[in-house]
């Protein structure tokens, strides 16, 4: 999931595609592309009824949710990555951008403090309604109260795209036609369950609403939370945040528990010991040292039940222990950095406290081919870097850990220019 199909983070990504999209647009704005894109629409057209009419029709959709879906439907020529019939996928740009500059930025404080001063407000105005959450799905208020905010502002942001129009324009050509092929076959059927069509304002990728869920987790995850008959995302904020609460329940949250803790590692402990699969007894790491840098001890409930060490950034940055509910917020958006950032954001709603006490360091300038040549050299010694994908993620600083420690070198399990010289 992405579930909100950002599949990564959209703003820094969005700001990147629209030089392409100008680039797109004002070709097709060209007299002898005119015509090719009024082709591409008729073929666009034709589609339509002849591959996703059957599919549908085929998923028990009704002919007339099916007109209703795609009555005034049109190809979102905004929209990235569209590849029309008859051309081919522009060729990928190699990686010469820095890639691993320090996380901080992504933690701004303006923006956090921001987002958290509004959270304590609607902790206040919604206290009965989170409080409903709560007992039903296990899942603290706070944690829906920063995912919300996060998404969308509070249901501030503007979503006014027409998620048939962009669901059908890229499954019908974009790089990823497959997936979203699926997504409209799921917007179909929730048009098929009485969900009007002119509500489904999504992204440019497709995800909707105030959660933005994409259609295949709004039919798993949505919830009628204000008991009027209708899972209403887009309107409802019972609706939004039971539907918040439901997904993060059903993906495994551990009900009163919370996310995780920032924590100070002691030099001698090794941070190569990292991981969702290394998991253990709070008390366990709390024996070899670790301690809260809040100064206060770990919770007696918690520490007879698991926790792992987390650190995103290695030695250069805050370290943490967290629970397996850290995992689950990795569900919503499968990024340390983002889990973090909701963690911290819920954190400051609840307790009024500030950024992480552990500064950012810097962690180089590497490129993430040099990255993916660290991963494939790692891994052919043996080391489980996880995806190689160029992506420092906790396999692989797991892994740098371990090499380091082997090589004799004090581990700080993560990638820089002098471990790319050195690992060969």
């Amino acid at each position: 999931m992405n579930i909100s199909a950002r599949f990564r983070d959209a703003s820094a990504l969005a700001r990147g595609v629209m030089l392409g999209l100008s680039i797109t647009v004002a070709a097709l704005a060209s007299p002898a592309a005119a015509v090719s894109q009024a082709a591409v629409e008729k073929h666009f057209k034709a589609w339509i009824e002849k591959e996703i009419w059957p599919e549908a029709s085929a998923q028990g959709i009704s002919r007339q949710s099916f007109e209703r879906a795609f009555a005034g439907v049109r190809i979102n020529w905004k929209l990235p990555d569209l590849v029309p019939p008859g051309t081919k996928p522009p060729k990928k740009k190699a990686q010469t951008q820095a890639e691993f500059s320090s996380p901080g930025p992504y933690f701004n404080e303006k923006r956090l403090a921001g987002l958290a001063a509004t959270g304590r407000a609607y902790a206040s105005s919604h206290k009965r309604l989170l409080a409903r959450i709560d007992r039903e799905f296990g899942v603290p208020g706070e944690i829906v109260l920063a995912i919300w905010g996060r998404e969308t502002g509070y249901g501030k942001a503007k979503i006014t795209a027409s998620e048939i129009d962009v669901l059908a324009t890229m499954a019908f050509m974009s790089e990823r036609k497959p997936l979203f092929r699926k997504e409209l076959i799921a917007a179909l059927l929730m048009v098929e369950q009485g969900v009007d069509p002119s509500v489904m304002k999504g992204s440019w990728a497709g995800a909707m609403g105030q959660p933005q869920f994409m259609p295949s987790s709004y039919l798993k995850y949505a919830v009628d939370f204000d008991g009027d008959g209708r899972k209403d995302i887009w309107n409802s904020v019972p609706d939004s945040l039971g539907s918040i609460a439901n997904y993060l329940r059903l993906k495994g949250w551990e009900a009163h528990r919370g996310w995780g803790y920032e924590a100070s590692i002691p030099a001698e402990v090794s941070c190569a010991q990292e991981g969702p699969d290394l998991a253990k007894p709070i008390a366990e790491w709390a024996a070899t040292g670790i301690k809260r840098v809040t100064g206060k001890d770990f919770p007696r409930d918690e520490t007879k039940r698991t926790g792992m060490m987390l650190v995103p950034a290695g030695r250069h940055g805050p370290e943490f222990i967290v629970t397996p509910n850290f995992y689950v917020i990795k569900e919503y958006n499968n990024s340390d950095l983002y889990a973090l950032f909701i963690g911290n954001l819920a954190d400051r709603i609840a307790y009024g406290s500030g950024a992480f006490r552990g500064e950012w360091g810097s962690v180089g300038h590497m490129l993430r081919s040099d990255v993916l040549a660290m991963q494939k050299r790692l891994a052919a010694k043996g080391y489980d870097v996880g995806k190689v994908d160029g992506l420092p993620g906790y396999k692989t600083r797991r892994s740098i850990g371990m090499w380091q420690q082997k090589a004799g070198l004090t581990p700080t399990c993560y990638p820089d220019e002098t471990l790319l010289k050195k690992i060969r």
